[in-house]
């Protein structure tokens, strides 16, 4: 078998595969796979590094397929090269209990470095996972000692050049100049529902061009040779990220080939044979896998692992010349945080005038960044509003010399090695980049704006909280009592559409010291993404003599204060800035002789998953006089106040006045509260 032959039969394996997986669900899509196949194999054999027996291997190449649409390939290739996958898996397609989803999912199926699907997101995600191998590279490699040094590869569709999101992080990739992001873009003219001429024509190269990336062009999809040519050229071009435009033919060899019909739905009995007979496969048996491709593909077992072999001795030697940062690097890879992390972590004094959770949390990461060097990110162009610089640690961008980076410096100036990772106005990426790094390994990222602005990160925010990544969101301005900017930039339903998605934990801290054990909770939550509201006004530091520590916060909700006979007839429920006005309220109520109880609740997740006991000492199920009090909407919190409760919230839109004006026009005044709380009490 001559090896033009020996590759068409590999290409054919993975193409039929796919087609067999979809048509035995009776669902997926074949399209991708028919036509992306190619370039698939060719990457997979000839240019990337991996090691199917250990996938979590740490200096493997990265492969994202961007367009998770076509998972169908991405399993075929992960059971061809020898992965934890088998024939009975691919069997398996989308069916319940599975390793084969219907798209890409993180930590689910052997190989899959990222939850993929949502267009757009995974080229994101691999300009996060290529920021990261640049900075682990700058801050650990030595001269002699490249123990960091590999590629981030994505398959990239139509659909996600299309999306805001990858433009947003493909201008950032090429503004770093980060030389090694390799995307193959399958350029089959078609999507979903018809072709590209009705609504994307723009010259795809020349935007990527005017981005900084390197563009190749392949005009046969089916070419192995020129495939190989181009990545070649795009490996070589170390200053800059290179897209690769395939020409393919969506469904190739289908009687739909070059139809959006071909894109999302199985091909059907006949045409399966149709296209079986046409690319001169063999009928019978479904899930064919020809002994000469099988044992060419699995050569990647070998070679796999004599890398990865090679990349141990070069730890080793790595390890004995330069035993701390080995030390560091590796402690950092596993997930582990450094002894005495918090250590330093301020301790705030009561003050009545008090600080911004915004300020306090700066203070707070600032103390953490310098013990905890995973700690890695930034703001979109926000940083002085949200106080998320990591003060003379340096920023994340291309060092002043091209292709000199400051090796192993964490200090000021500008290099690879530098932690403050400027995303410029581009929210959407930063939330995909954000989970790219904290899949690559080796960081607590966070990504910080307005809590406003929240909502163009929702896709991201829910794609970590689905992962389970470590992904800490920094969001300020969280309440209309940012003042004169106005509706448009004053957070009314955010909190609550973030509640709603399930594994993400989010904090409102009350004051300076909640907020610092909020970054506590946040930077020890390893497996899932935590989102931190705080404020742009001041908030008085409570005197924690008088009042319950703020350790509270770990379990989400505490009595803070209590009635003075400890036998509450009423409970004022509050987060954030409005604890502060329940506590004087309350005051005023305890006057009039009310037993009030006032409970902080930061976080309804953390309470949540307190048990049932201390959830019913927190909120006794005999005191039904409850008022929650919230710069929000009132939705969801009819389940801590009960059906005789109240709730002050938010639930119309805000306006542009100072924030003073605004809070007593909104009923947040303690006058407000007190009369909402007797009309509880007196019915």
């Amino acid at each position: 078998m001559t090896d033009a032959t020996l590759d068409q039969q590999c290409i054919n394996t993975l193409r039929f595969l796919s087609v067999d997986m979809v048509q035995k669900a009776n669902s997926g899509h074949p399209g991708l796979p028919l036509g992306a196949a190619p370039m698939a194999y060719v990457l997979w054999t000839k240019h990337m590094k991996y090691h199917p027996l250990d996938p979590h291997w740490v200096d493997r190449d990265r492969f994202v397929l961007s367009a998770g649409h076509g998972s169908a390939l991405l399993y075929s290739l992960l059971f061809a090269t020898g992965y934890d996958v088998s024939l009975d898996d691919l069997r398996q397609f989308r069916q319940w209990g599975s390793k084969t989803p219907g798209h890409p999912e993180y930590g689910h199926t052997p190989g899959v470095e990222i939850t993929t699907g949502p267009l757009g997101q995974g080229l994101a995600n691999a300009v996060g996972m290529a920021i990261g191998e640049a900075h682990l590279a700058a801050r650990y490699n030595r001269d002699g000692h490249r123990i960091i040094d590999h590629h981030t590869w994505a398959i990239v569709s139509d659909g996600d050049l299309m999306e805001g999101v990858a433009s947003e992080a493909a201008s950032l990739a090429g503004h770093l100049k980060l030389g090694k992001l390799i995307c193959l873009y399958d350029d089959n003219y078609v999507t979903l529902a018809a072709g590209t001429d009705i609504t994307f024509s723009e010259d795809r190269a020349r935007r990527f061009e005017a981005y900084g990336w390197q563009t190749i062009k392949v005009d046969d999809g089916n070419d192995v040779a020129a495939i190989d040519a181009a990545l070649d050229a795009a490996r070589a071009d170390t200053m800059r990220p290179s897209l690769i435009l395939v020409r393919t033919h969506i469904g190739y060899g289908s009687p739909e080939q070059d139809s959006f019909k071909a894109h999302g739905s199985p091909l059907g009995v006949e045409d399966v044979q149709k296209t079986k007979q046409q690319l001169g496969w063999p009928l019978e048996p479904d899930f064919l896998v020809p002994e000469p491709a099988l044992r060419h593909l699995r050569a990647t077992l070998d070679h796999g692992a004599q890398a990865q072999n090679e990349w141990n001795g070069r730890l080793d030697g790595y390890a004995k010349a330069y035993p701390k940062l080995a030390r560091e690097l590796q402690g950092r890879l596993r997930g582990e945080l450094p002894e005495g992390w918090d250590a330093e972590i301020p301790v705030f004094p009561a003050d009545a005038r008090g600080i911004a959770t915004r300020v306090a949390s700066g203070q707070v990461m600032n103390a953490i960044a310098a013990k905890l060097v995973a700690l890695f990110g930034g703001s979109a162009d926000l940083d002085s509003s949200t106080h998320t610089n990591l003060k003379g640690l340096g920023d994340f961008n291309p060092a002043a010399t091209a292709g000199q980076d400051t090796q192993g410096s964490d200090g000021g100036g500008w290099s690879y090695a530098g932690r403050n990772l400027h995303f410029g106005v581009r929210e959407h990426a930063m939330g995909a980049i954000a989970n790219g790094l904290a899949v690559h390994g080796g960081f607590v990222p966070y990504g910080s704006t307005f809590l406003i602005f929240s909502d163009y990160m929702r896709p991201s925010i829910r794609l970590a909280a689905l992962m389970g990544v470590h992904v800490v969101h920094v969001f300020t301005h969280d309440s209309i009592a940012l003042g004169e900017d106005g509706p448009t930039h004053q957070p009314i339903e955010q909190l609550a559409s973030l509640r709603a998605i399930p594994n993400l934990t989010v904090i409102r801290p009350a004051d300076a010291n909640e907020t610092a054990v909020a970054w506590q909770v946040a930077v020890a939550s390893t497996d899932h993404p935590v989102l931190l509201a705080l404020t742009r006004q001041n908030l008085p530091t409570l005197d924690r003599q008088r009042y319950a520590s703020a350790e509270g916060l770990r379990r989400g909700a505490y009595v803070l204060s209590e009635a003075r006979d400890g036998k509450p007839a009423l409970i004022l429920i509050a987060s954030g800035s409005e604890v502060g006005l329940i506590l004087a309220a309350a005051e005023q109520l305890q006057a009039e002789g009310v037993a009030v109880r006032c409970v902080s609740m930061p976080s309804w997740e953390l309470f949540d998953a307190q048990p049932h006991g201390y959830r019913d000492a927190v909120l006794p199920p005999d005191v039904p006089a409850r008022l929650a009090v919230e710069l929000g909407v009132s939705q969801g919190w009819d389940r801590y106040v009960g059906a005789e409760g109240d709730m002050l919230g938010v639930d119309r839109f805000g306006a542009s006045a100072p924030a003073g004006v605004l809070l007593r026009e909104y009923g947040f005044s303690v006058d407000n509260v007190v009369r909402r709380a007797r009309a509880l009490l007196h019915g």
